[in-house]
């Protein structure tokens, strides 16, 4: 065979050949994430407008919360409002003495959830992931779609987007835009109001290098005067110290978040389905309550709310949580995490307790303000393998199954239907709660009937 006829056949035999179908395929560069954080302007002060369009729509300086007269604090406020100092959390009659052309409503709790509602709808019209983080705030992950709106900038994108919000729901939202959820959300603050500020990829830190550290999520007052007593104020103060002198003075776990956070470090992702982090519930007092057994009678109905929803969501916590705002203002706070998972009222409420005690030996002084929350929240399915424990564990499944029993009382009876002891007690205002015998229940025709 000559050398021609030999170039022929293996060049049909290259033809012929079949793909290798073991080389793995070539992956493609990571995109670019594009992330916005949807920031309604002063939603509470929006939707009130809206409500009631002949009265607290025509006021200027307007204040959303309780009453002057009484406890009531600050919800929101107009930026009209907010130009005199007036702030949210702030008693409403402090509001009025900064203030005193203001007008005073209260908070449209229905109607706050109803348009709240219609703006996610609308969103979720423009964007392919939306994430509701409370009822004014909304991440969308805007990934993978520049040749969808092409020609569109991200920048181009987001004012799109809040026109349409407006026309559509006449709710006005501020954009921030950037590369990840924490730069969004920073830049969102920059946007306010009524605009839109996108942070271009690779100007991350120099962003981040213009604000005080103050302004960081998750950096609270107590970090800020530490870090402000080590000439720390401003993110570029802070981003040539170290990691290990973090960990050193903040602690390994604290000072090692710091020192990502400086840096806009922030791998979570835009996740519709995300699982709510934590579950609260915290009451104002009409008069600052002085005694031990006052607060730890409301500790008890706050234990049993959070409790109940809680379980109704079918969760499970791991670290319980008391707030408590003295008569001063002054708010304090201890935690508890437990080794295993708890559900009941029972092991809710006798932890709050002990950590209600902790708080009142460090400062016994009259409260206008008590909370409790649970947090380290995990699926009660995915944790049912720790009743294994029982014996000598913090939580026992009786005290388990008395808590669901009451849930179901509550259900068909109503909330307050069955109460722990301490609740029925001498509490101003509150009728005993009938009782339900421990070894009834309820029957299909509401009558108690036979186990």
């Amino acid at each position: 065979m000559g050398p021609e006829a030999r170039e022929e056949n293996g060049r049909e035999s290259l033809l012929s050949r079949k793909p290798p179908t073991d080389v793995p395929p070539v992956p493609e560069p990571p995109r670019e994430r594009r992330i916005l954080l949807v920031d309604c302007d002063a939603f509470f002060v929006q939707v009130a407008r809206l409500e009631d369009p002949e009265g607290a729509g025509r006021a200027r300086l307007l204040v959303v919360g309780g009453s002057p007269s009484g406890r009531g604090v600050v919800t929101s406020a107009s930026y009209e409002a907010r130009a005199f100092g007036v702030r949210s959390a702030m008693p409403t009659a402090q509001a009025l003495r900064l203030c005193p052309e203001a007008t005073v409503v209260g908070v449209p709790r229905g109607a706050i959830t109803r348009r709240s509602r219609e703006v996610r709808a609308v969103l979720e019209e423009l964007a392919p992931v939306v994430q509701a983080a409370s009822v004014d705030e909304f991440y969308l992950d805007l990934t993978g779609t520049e040749r969808l709106f092409a020609p569109e900038t991200l920048a181009d994108t987001a004012w799109r987007i809040r026109r349409t919000i407006l026309e559509r729901t006449r709710i006005s939202v501020s954009l921030g835009g950037g590369t990840r959820r924490v730069i969004a959300k920073l830049a969102a603050s920059r946007a306010k109001p009524a605009g839109v500020y996108v942070v271009p990829t690779g100007d991350e830190q120099a962003f981040l290098n213009t604000l005080d550290l103050a302004e960081l999520p998750g950096v609270g007052p107590s970090l800020v005067k530490a870090l402000r007593a080590r000439g720390l104020v401003r993110v570029e103060d802070a981003i040539g110290v170290q990691e290990e002198w973090l960990q050193r003075w903040f602690g390994e776990r604290r000072g090692a978040w710091l020192y990502r956070r400086i840096r806009g470090a922030d791998r979570s992702r835009v996740d519709p389905a995300e699982r709510r982090k934590s579950i609260s519930s915290e009451r104002t007092f009409f008069r600052d309550l002085e005694t031990d057994e006052e607060l730890e009678q409301r500790l008890v109905e706050l234990a049993t709310s959070v409790g109940a929803t809680l379980r109704g969501k079918g969760l499970r916590a791991r670290t319980v949580t008391v707030k408590l705002r003295d008569h001063d203002f002054r708010t304090r706070q201890h935690a508890r995490t437990v080794p295993e998972p708890i559900e009941s009222d029972t092991t809710i409420a006798e932890i709050a307790r002990t950590l209600l005690t902790e708080l009142r030996a460090e400062r016994r002084v009259p409260a206008r303000l008590l909370g409790v929350g649970l947090s380290g929240l995990g699926d009660e399915a995915a944790e049912r393998q720790m009743t294994l424990f029982e014996e000598g564990g913090v939580e026992s499944e009786r005290d388990r199954e008395l808590s669901r029993a009451v849930d179901a009382i509550a259900e068909r009876f109503g909330h307050g239907t069955v109460v722990p002891g301490r609740i029925v007690g001498p509490s101003p205002g509150r009728r005993p709660a009938p009782e339900v015998p421990r070894d009834r229940k309820p029957g299909r025709s509401g009558e108690p009937g036979p186990d």
